[in-house]
């Protein structure tokens, strides 16, 4: 797939990454793999209402494949003036994601692991979200991601910017096909939709039918 200029509106458009870009994020939220490769990458400019309600400009990066679509779900977020706080990359502070995750900064590429795993996270790939991180945390046993979300671990509680099966960003995302970490069963991740590459019944049912024909 060739990774091309896109101008949704005003205020929403994808690239490939800049040799600016590209020497923003190197070291910090890109290092060299064998996974994904720069060009795999949309560098996109993405206009938002923040918690002051005015009009904001942020950027992010995702899968180029998947530029179009997160254009358009962030343009219907817009349109209906739902508030996130910030939206930058997770560069400017130097690819932490705690640090993000803990100044509310609603992100996606970077090339991590799953918290506390081995795993690659689909964040790595530029197939994952974060929105509004600090209100909607992280949660797996005892730990708590970001730590100063704590009194938003109680979702039975009302709070603003509390995302739930209820929520615009949820039923945006969810119409694109997107997955929802507050779905999850052994840990719960309020903040993260993500859309894993493929068809995962599919991806199972090919792996199994290999396995018997080997």
């Amino acid at each position: 797939m060739k990774n091309e200029v896109f101008l949704l509106r005003e205020g929403f458009s994808a690239s490939p990454l800049s040799d600016e870009v590209i020497e923003r994020i190197t070291g910090k939220t890109y290092k060299e793999n064998s996974e994904i490769d720069l060009d795999d990458l949309s560098y996109l400019q993405i206009r938002y209402i923040d918690f002051s309600h005015n009009i904001a400009d942020g950027e992010m990066i995702v899968h180029k494949s998947l530029a179009k679509e997160v254009l358009e779900i962030f343009e219907m977020l817009f349109e209906a003036e739902y508030e996130i706080e910030k939206i930058k990359l997770c560069d400017e502070y130097d690819g932490d994601d705690e640090a993000s995750m803990a100044d509310n900064n609603s992100s996606a590429f970077n090339f991590r692991n799953v918290a506390g795993t081995q795993e690659l996270s689909l964040h790595a790939l530029g197939r994952a979200i974060d929105i509004n991180p600090l209100y909607n945390p992280y949660i797996v046993g005892e730990e708590i991601s970001p730590e100063n979300s704590i009194p938003y671990v109680d979702r039975s509680k009302d709070f603003s910017h509390k995302i739930n099966h209820h929520d615009l960003a949820y039923k945006v995302f969810a119409s694109k096909g997107w997955k929802w970490g507050g779905d999850w069963g052994n840990s719960k991740d309020y903040q993260h939709f993500y859309k894993p590459k493929g068809n995962p019944v599919k991806s199972a049912v090919d792996k199994l039918k290999k396995l018997v024909t080997e």
